[in-house]
């Protein structure tokens, strides 16, 4: 089940094989990458075999998810920016 696992997400994610041109520079786009393939593949596809989504079949889910969906989840689990502070006023350079 792993190796299965495995070459799911190296088809899924050109992130994972060689010679390609879709390569993260930064661990932070590489996490992300692997996340939103993780939660399509988990909450938004319908399996040929399950004929419904893993995170259904597990129990997790009632329902298939769309994209609006997980973008609703992600905006309400962000916490809104503090308000900025008062500036600094900046004193001119003298030559």
């Amino acid at each position: 089940m792993v190796e299965r696992h495995n070459l799911t997400i190296h088809m899924a994610i050109r992130r994972f094989t060689r010679l390609t041109n879709a390569f993260s520079k930064r661990i932070e786009n590489h996490i992300h990458a692997t996340a939103i393939q993780t939660i399509h593949y988990n909450f938004i596809r319908i399996h040929k075999t399950l004929k419904i989504s893993p995170a259904m079949a597990a129990g997790i889910s009632a329902t298939l998810w769309s994209w609006e969906d997980v973008i609703q989840n992600m905006d309400a689990m962000v916490t809104p920016p503090a308000p900025r502070g008062p500036s600094r006023q900046r004193t001119p350079k003298r030559p």
